[in-house]
């Protein structure tokens, strides 16, 4: 005999005794017990059922006194009475005209990107590249022309001096 078939003998052997230990503790003939109805105790599930009944009663009594919806004041379909706003003339300037500002175009989103140096015989020369919304590149040196707007006054080495040809101001933009 191995000694593991021996080992499976002693376990089988340990669990047929234990099986019969169990069934001796049990009476065949007699009744359970019936508890005492002073002592009976409800079972978790029917305490846990008692409480939500409970909140469901007290629930339903609160929603009986609660407002009820106002039916809606306004319809969404249509339009309201425009109000007619009288204007404000001060009354100092009844004779005169004011003449109005015209307005500048606002400044166009340029960003500079880079900037590109070569060496000429007359010294080195600066290309400066600027991108504006349209994603597009513009590839610019001194004296150039920027959308008919711009024209390039310097090219610096991390600076790009542009003038505006509506305004005459002097916009600078800078590498970040």
């Amino acid at each position: 005999m191995t000694p593991s078939r021996a080992t499976g003998y002693v376990g089988l052997a340990f669990v047929l005794v234990a099986w019969l230990a169990d069934a001796t503790g049990l009476s065949v003939g007699s009744a359970p017990a019936q508890p005492s109805p002073e002592r009976a105790q409800p079972s978790p599930t029917q305490v846990l059922a008692n409480e939500v009944q409970a909140q469901s009663s007290r629930l339903r009594e609160r929603l009986s006194a609660a407002p009820e919806p106002r039916q809606p004041s306004r319809n969404p379909f249509t339009f309201a009475a425009r109000v007619v706003r009288q204007a404000n003339v001060p009354t100092g300037t009844a004779g005169r005209v004011q003449t109005p500002v015209p307005s500048t175009p606002p400044y166009p989103p340029l960003q500079l990107v880079g900037v590109a140096e070569r060496e000429t015989p007359a010294g080195p020369v600066r290309t400066a590249m600027i991108t504006a919304d349209s994603d597009e590149l513009f590839m610019l040196i001194e004296g150039d022309t920027l959308g008919g707007r711009y024209r390039v006054k310097s090219v610096g080495p991390e600076v790009v001096e542009l003038t505006d040809l509506v305004t005459t101001a002097t916009r600078r933009l800078a590498l970040r």
